[in-house]
């Protein structure tokens, strides 16, 4: 009886496929874009993709803030930037408010950042 082998294209198709997988999700993870969040536009906006270690707060046109995909209350967005300052006081956050959105909640946010001893704030905006 001939044993037939181990058949290497299938092997390496599928490892393409799950390389080009991880990537595009990375990718997608590294610049946390709430997608329900549309950002107002700006005609001197210049494209920056976040660098690693900024922490992104996506403020939602109701007020809601979510950071890395959960909704956070004001107390618990100020516990977790606390904590980020202290591990490094030069902790850098991108505020991505909707532009549907109350100013008082850009505000609101703003406020937590300076409770929390953060001074490097960006604000988000579209080209």
């Amino acid at each position: 009886m001939h044993h037939p082998g181990i058949q290497l294209a299938p092997l390496v198709d599928v490892l393409l496929l799950l390389l080009i997988f991880f990537l595009l999700t990375w990718n997608a993870a590294r610049t946390e874009n709430e997608l329900d969040v549309k950002v107002p536009e700006a005609s001197s906006a210049k494209e920056k993709s976040a660098p690693i270690g900024d922490v992104i707060v996506n403020v939602k046109a109701d007020g809601n803030v979510v950071v890395n995909r959960r909704t956070l209350s004001g107390p618990e967005l100020t516990e977790l930037l606390k904590s980020l300052a202290q591990l490094n006081p030069e902790q850098a956050v991108v505020i991505r408010g909707d532009e549907t959105g109350a100013y008082k909640n850009i505000i609101g946010v703003l406020n937590v950042c300076t409770e929390a001893g953060i001074t490097n704030v960006a604000f988000a905006t579209a080209k």
